[in-house]
C-alpha cells in the first residue's frame, strides 16, 4: 500500500498546503498544536474537503479537485482513529466491534473475525461493557480493533495517546507498535510528542504553520532538523542566531562563542546544540564557563553555564548525576564537538 496527497485548504486565516507520500511504513506528522496535522488526516479521510488537490491510496483516487472526484469517508476505506476514540457510547464493546465489521456480509465469518480480534486485543471479558465502563487503554484497544475490522487500506492515528494517563502510555505504545507491524500497510501518525514519534515512526515530516518544513527518516530529522522550528520540536534547547565568519567558522551571538563546524555553513541563520552533546573539559570548541544554575532531575542534572568571554544567554547542558557530582564546580571548560553543530535556517 502507498499514499500520495497534494492538498490545499483555507479555513479563516489558516492555510494548509501539504504534499506527502508514504509506502508501507509509519509516517509521523510532528508539529505543535494548530499547525495542520489533524486537518491533514481529516482531508485524507474525507471528513474535510480540500479546496484543491489530489489524494490517492495504492493508485485508487480518493479525491481530485480537477476531475471532480470526492469519495465519501465510507468509500475511502481509511481507518481514522480520533483523539477521543469516538466509540459509540450507547453500544457495548461487542456492538462497537460489530459496527466496525459491518462490511462482512457472511454472518458466521463476521462473528469469527470479531471473536479472533477480541482474543488478540484482550477484549473478550469486556464484551458487555459500555465505553464509559472502560479505562483509557481499554477504549484505545476497542477503537483500534473496530478500525481493523473495517478492513482499512490505510491507518490514520490522530494523537493516539493524548487521552491516556502518562503511566499507561509506554505499555500501550508497545501494543500499538505490534498492531502497526501486523497491519503491514501505510500508517500516518499525528503527534506533538517527539519521543513517541521517534519510537513509532519510520519517517518524520515536521509541520509548521500549515506546511511541511522538513522530512526524512527519523534519525535524519533528529540529527539534522534543518529549520529552527524543527529543531525545537525535536527537543533542541540551545539555539542561537549566528554570524558567519568563514566557510566553516561562525559566532553564536547569544553565547559569544566562535565555533568550527564540520559542515559548510552556507546560508544557515542559526546554530543548534543539543544539551546532551556538550562535554566537559578543554579541546576543540571549548570555552571557560561559569555555572549559573543546576536543576536535579530523577537521573540527571540540567546545568546552565554562562561563557566568560561574553554572551547574554546561558547555554544548557544535561549530564548523568554521577558525572556532575564528581566534578561539581563554579567554573569549568565546556566544549562542543564540531560534528555536533546543527546548522539551521
Amino acid at each position: 500500500m502507498s499514499i500520495y496527497a497534494d492538498i490545499e485548504k483555507t479555513l479563516g486565516d489558516f492555510h494548509l498546503k501539504v504534499e506527502l507520500e508514504a509506502g508501507e511504513e509509519v509516517l509521523a506528522l510532528l508539529g505543535a498544536s494548530g499547525c495542520g496535522k489533524s486537518m491533514t488526516l481529516k482531508c485524507i479521510a474525507g471528513i474535510i474537503r480540500p479546496d484543491r488537490g489530489h489524494i490517492e491510496v495504492d493508485g485508487r483516487v480518493l479525491f481530485d479537485s480537477d476531475k471532480h472526484i470526492d469519495l465519501s469517508p465510507q468509500q475511502r476505506r481509511t481507518g481514522l482513529m480520533f483523539q477521543n476514540y469516538a466509540l459509540f457510547p450507547n453500544m457495548t464493546v461487542l456492538q462497537n466491534l460489530r459496527a466496525g465489521a459491518r462490511r462482512e456480509r457472511d454472518d458466521k465469518a463476521r462473528e469469527r473475525r470479531i471473536a479472533d480480534i477480541m482474543d488478540s486485543f484482550g477484549l473478550r471479558e469486556l464484551a458487555a461493557h459500555y465505553p464509559r465502563q472502560l479505562s483509557g487503554g481499554q477504549q484505545q484497544r476497542t477503537a483500534l480493533a473496530r478500525l481493523l475490522l473495517s478492513g482499512p487500506d490505510i491507518l490514520l492515528l490522530d494523537e493516539p495517546f493524548s487521552a491516556l494517563d502518562s503511566h499507561l502510555r509506554f505499555r500501550l505504545e508497545r501494543e500499538l507498535a505490534e498492531v502497526i507491524r501486523d497491519f503491514g500497510k501505510t500508517v500516518i501518525l499525528v503527534s506533538h510528542d517527539r519521543d513517541e514519534v521517534f519510537r513509532l515512526s519510520d519517517r518524520i515530516a515536521v509541520m509548521n504553520e500549515g506546511g511541511i518544513e522538513t522530512q526524512g527518516t527519523r534519525k535524519e530529522v533528529f540529527a539534522r532538523p534543518a529549520t529552527r522550528s524543527a529543531a525545537i520540536l525535536t527537543g533542541c534547547k540551545n539555539i542561537s542566531p549566528i554570524e558567519k565568519l568563514g566557510r566553516r567558522r561562525l559566532r553564536a551571538l547569544d553565547w559569544g562563542m566562535e565555533l568550527e563546524t564540520r559542515e559548510d555553513i552556507g546560508d544557515a541563520q542559526y546554530l543548534g546544540i543539543r544539551m546532551h552533546d556538550l562535554r566537559f573539559g578543554p579541546g576543540e570548541n571549548a570555552f571557560l564557563c561559569r555555572l549559573v544554575s543546576e536543576t536535579e532531575n530523577p537521573f540527571s542534572y540540567t546545568l546552565m553555564f554562562s561563557p566568560l568571554q561574553g554572551g547574554d544567554v546561558p547555554v544548557g547542558l544535561e549530564t548523568d548525576k554521577s558525572v556532575w557530582e564528581d566534578l561539581r564546580c563554579r567554573e569549568t571548560y565546556i566544549r562542543l564537538p564540531a560534528e555536533k553543530c546543527i546548522l539551521l535556517k
